[in-house]
């Protein structure tokens, strides 16, 4: 997960492995002897571009150790499908679970690949005659895909927007039954989370609401909205590092100034749990 060639100025993400499972996190690895924190999620929480993520910012502002278990293009279907990352989860103190899209998800209309969950691999049935057509071999990600079939039409996509949101929600719900553990959902995004649903699609995390939130936020856990502020929305925040040919993938990530936020803001919820042990 490490790209450009040592000392050119590129990031080392010290690309690490727990267990049996067959992902790639970000490093260094650290020692799941109780008692840790677990940082669970996508792209975002791996800190693509960054020298410093939320978790590791997070460890260095209390006692807490924080193990990075955030995977370049993982949803919820990547972290259901990972024993490893759930058995690492339910033994923590305390985790932490970014709010992944609603898109990356295997659903009634669509299949995606098991481990990186952006990639879009065959439709169901139910989806060729909704969408009779479309040319399904032309897609290769959900990002495009559901792009183009809400271009489609408004009523059409309204079904497959309401299977997606009503999947998320069934997945959310078997994460935190197996999970059992307190637990902070992370809003991480340029934009709050919007009340309409019909706009949600372009937005990311797509497809994701406020009610959404509500719905899924367990009853002893908290969700902590952190907004990327960006005063040139189609440029990458400063201090982030990246390959030019990268700039637009970069453009669309929370930089170092919201992690930081992130970081402090988890701090202070967490303080309860923060425990004097030695960090691992």
């Amino acid at each position: 997960m490490s790209y450009a060639r040592p000392g050119s100025g590129g990031l080392d993400y010290y690309p690490c492995s727990y267990g049996t499972s067959p992902l790639i996190f970000r490093g260094p690895r650290r020692s799941l002897a109780a008692p840790y924190c677990a940082a669970l999620g996508g792209t975002e929480t791996f800190g693509k571009f960054l020298s410093h993520p939320y978790p590791a910012l997070l460890e260095s502002r209390s006692a807490l150790r924080v193990a990075n278990f955030g995977s370049i293009n993982a949803g919820l279907d990547t972290l259901l499908g990972d024993a490893t990352v759930i058995e690492a989860a339910s033994g923590a103190t305390s985790v932490i679970l970014q709010v992944l899209p609603a898109q990356n998800l295997s659903n009634p209309f669509y299949r995606v690949h098991p481990r990186r969950n952006d990639r879009f691999i065959r439709p169901t049935s139910a989806l060729r005659r909704l969408y009779p057509e479309v040319d399904f071999t032309a897609f290769s990600f959900t990002g495009h895909l559901i792009g183009t079939l809400q271009r489609c039409g408004p009523k059409r996509f309204a079904r497959l927007r309401a299977a997606l949101q009503s999947t998320w929600i069934e997945r959310m719900e078997t994460l935190l039954r197996r999970i059992a553990r307190p637990l902070t959902l992370l809003w991480l995004a340029g934009h709050a989370p919007p009340d309409d649903a019909g706009a949600a699609h372009a937005q990311r995390p797509p497809l994701v609401t406020r009610a959404m939130l509500a719905h899924a936020t367990p009853a002893d856990g908290a969700c902590l909205e952190i907004r990327a502020r960006r005063a040139q929305p189609s440029q990458p925040a400063p201090g982030m590092i990246h390959p030019p040919l990268e700039r637009a993938a970069a453009a669309a990530l929370p930089g170092p100034e919201a992690h930081e936020r992130a970081a402090a803001a988890l701090a202070r919820l967490l303080a309860p749990h923060t425990l004097s042990k030695a960090k691992g």
